[in-house]
């Protein structure tokens, strides 16, 4: 007779899931964890944290494959290479469980404990619950002040309306994760994508703490480009800008052109010689150089999305559903 086998109790279907984007976060992932499980497990109901992890170097993995071994609960998802924190975001969706999903940063900056008012919005009926940063600590006056004007500014150019002062930290109803997981471009910006998406939508206002550890992973040249990708995305008001431009060197060349001829038949000599000819040509060939590059960035765009090309790829995914519990 064949002696008996011990079957595990497979792990419920999780009621949240936690996407926590992940690049060179050592110092900072333990502590993230252990705040995150108290937050969750006073909630009393299934949950799992996705850690993604993008290319760390700093032992990030190994900190990630650890704690997946102490906890069946989180579930790494390795990527094999630095694909970018929003390219981190899509794939922690990607692989999400919850009827509720939060996305929320490792570095201890967006409080854990938050999460429970996240959850009590979503229990009102609300499908997309964000945090707004009601204070910013670390961060200096000019980061604060592009960031509070780059806001204002796309939700001027564009028919997107992205809450002000807000990041990537929010609750989204697993509806919305649905609709989100079919916008597969390539140049993301999931702040925007969310709002575009609509549903019912609710801030919740907290104080936005210091990193624990390391620096910050978003330079100056990072949101520069995070901004032209909400921009291109998202409006085609550069492109109009363009032809604004034309209309009103047209306009000014309309208006000068008889002043001049004026001014030869008067005899007087204030636009004579080439100065005046080569500050023209040189205005004129300003403002094509800048249409052509506007133009060359959606061309750019267009192209990286007919190359068709996967937006990540993972070295290590997350085990099949209860596959660690058999």
């Amino acid at each position: 007779m064949l002696p008996a086998v011990e079957v595990k109790p497979a792990m419920p279907e999780p009621t949240f899931s936690i996407v926590g984007p992940v690049f060179d976060e050592a110092g900072s992932l333990r502590a993230f964890y252990g705040r995150v499980r108290d937050a969750m497990d006073r909630l009393n109901e299934p949950w799992e944290l996705l850690l993604v992890d993008d290319g760390s170097r700093d032992g990030s993995t190994e900190v990630i494959r650890g704690l997946s071994l102490e906890d069946p609960r989180v579930r790494p998802v390795l990527f094999a290479r630095n694909f970018g924190h929003q390219i981190a975001l899509t794939a922690g969706l990607d692989y999400s469980r919850g009827q509720a999903v939060v996305v929320m940063d490792t570095d201890l900056q967006d409080p854990p404990e938050l999460i429970a008012e996240l959850v009590s919005k979503w229990r009102e009926g609300f499908e997309v619950v964000y945090a707004v940063r009601s204070e910013r600590e670390g961060e200096s006056w000019f980061k604060k002040a592009t960031a509070s004007l780059f806001y204002r500014l796309i939700n001027r150019i564009t028919d997107v309306d992205i809450p002000l002062d807000t990041g990537d930290f929010r609750l989204l109803d697993r509806k919305v994760v649905e609709v989100v997981k079919q916008m597969r471009e390539q140049h993301r910006f999931p702040r925007a994508m969310v709002a575009w998406v609509g549903f019912r939508q609710i801030g919740v206002a907290y104080k936005r703490a210091a990193r624990v550890s390391g620096e910050t992973k978003y330079p100056l040249r990072k949101m520069l480009r995070l901004a032209l990708n909400a921009v291109t995305g998202f409006s085609y008001f550069p492109l109009q800008l363009a032809t604004y431009f034309g209309f009103i060197c047209a306009g000014l060349s309309a208006v000068a052109i008889p002043i001049v001829v004026l001014i030869r038949l008067s005899g007087r000599s204030e636009l004579v010689g080439q100065a005046t000819t080569l500050i023209a040509v040189l205005f004129l060939g300003g403002v094509q150089l800048i249409s052509l590059g506007i133009l060359g960035e959606y061309v750019g765009r267009l192209y990286d999305e007919a190359k068709g090309r996967p937006l990540y790829v993972l070295r290590e995914e997350p085990d099949p559903i209860g596959e660690r519990d058999r």
